[in-house]
């Protein structure tokens, strides 16, 4: 079993804070998107890549990224839709920020490097600071990088997750014979986790002839990894990643097992080191009801770990599916993945957690606020 050092741990969304990961190293929620999808006045050559971080961000406070950190992108061309992923990067976006300055800014470095560990290019920009206005318009960074231009935005941003958290886990742990037996709460009274809170996030637009290379791909794997450096050995250490929307986090119950599984590469998801988390895994695939066969088919679905967008046809998250039913359309800012997710995990005996991004009407324990029509796309923070 693949083993990682005693002073980190890491989780998705949130798995609380300790002295060794402060929040800012957590991740969130990684989106993949057309923008012309997104916005229908822009351009079709670009993907949208979204990552957040800094779970539980309170309102009307600054929050800030690690600068002892690495927060990367990665991405492979794959050559055919149907195909097993391989997680092995063509292309690593790297961000890495500066401590911040008197204006409450984080100046950050991005540098593209190709698979073979070749720099493409680097370019700098800052962050949006935290402004007493909350209609002041956002810094967007221009940045050419390897002969084409992205955008980028980083900064505090509403989190756009909507899911009942805490009542999964019951229903999980029911399922599972850890707890009693429950279902979701209805409507007027599930809880939207993340209302009202905020997140870090790295917004960018990235040209799909960036992407593609020489190459003539239209089809792409991402994923998302946070790495810090280990203090003994002065090396970074992966230890956060996340791709696909409630697989890791809500397949594996062991927080060891989920620790082990964050800090490996997607590449080696169906090596022989990792054959105990996929046993849990499946097995909490069958708790949930499904047969051994379906549990197998999901797992071969889902494993590796990668969310692939094919660009020649429209984002949404399980709008379509390959020959092995792994979702090939990326993520939107509203796809609703909890209950796709909660649907094709339970074969059909669960279809909701009654949260939704605007909101139950009568309950105050939901809503967000309504997404930006431009680049960054997120909604201003609270």
């Amino acid at each position: 079993l693949v083993t990682l050092p005693q002073y980190i741990k890491a989780s998705d969304h949130d798995d609380g804070e300790v002295d060794t990961k402060g929040r800012n190293v957590n991740l969130t929620d990684l989106y993949v998107f057309r923008e012309q999808d997104q916005n229908p006045t822009a351009g079709p050559n670009n993907l949208i890549f979204v990552m957040n971080t800094n779970p539980r961000s309170l309102a009307r406070q600054q929050y800030f990224f690690s600068n002892t950190a690495r927060y990367e992108f990665k991405v492979t061309r794959v050559t055919d839709r149907n195909a097993t992923p391989t997680g092995i990067p063509n292309l690593i976006l790297r961000f890495e920020f500066d401590a911040p300055n008197a204006f409450n800014q984080q100046p950050f470095k991005l540098t593209a490097i190709a698979g073979n560990g070749n720099v493409l290019g680097v370019a700098r920009g800052k962050t949006t600071h935290l402004n007493p206005n909350p209609a002041a318009p956002p810094i967007i960074n221009n940045l050419a990088l390897g002969g084409s231009q992205l955008t980028v935005f980083a900064g505090l941003r509403e989190d756009p997750f909507f899911f009942d958290v805490e009542q999964f886990f019951r229903v999980r742990a029911g399922a599972l014979g850890i707890g009693p037996a429950v279902g979701f709460r209805p409507a007027n009274t599930a809880l939207d986790f993340a209302k009202g809170y905020n997140v870090n996030a790295i917004v960018v637009r990235v040209p799909l002839n960036f992407l593609r290379g020489s190459t003539s791909a239209t089809t792409f794997d991402v994923w998302q990894t946070i790495s810090v450096r280990d203090p003994r050995s002065g090396q970074f250490r992966q230890f956060e990643r996340l791709a696909q929307p409630g697989i890791n986090e809500g397949l594996i119950v062991t927080n060891d097992f989920l620790n082990a599984f964050n800090s490996i590469p997607p590449s080696q998801d169906l090596s022989p080191s990792t054959a105990l988390i996929r046993r849990e895994a499946k097995n909490t695939l069958l708790a949930l009801g499904n047969s051994s066969t379906r549990a197998d088919a999901l797992l071969s679905a889902f494993l590796p770990d990668v969310m692939r967008i094919d660009t020649t046809i429209p984002s949404g998250y399980a709008s379509a599916v390959n020959t092995q039913g792994r979702p090939i359309a990326g993520r939107k800012l509203l796809d609703d993945v909890i209950d796709t997710t909660l649907t094709v995990l339970t074969n059909g005996a669960v279809t909701t957690d009654n949260v939704s991004y605007a909101g139950t009407p009568g309950n105050p324990a939901q809503s967000h606020k309504p997404l930006v029509n431009q680049f960054p796309y997120l909604a201003r923070q609270n």
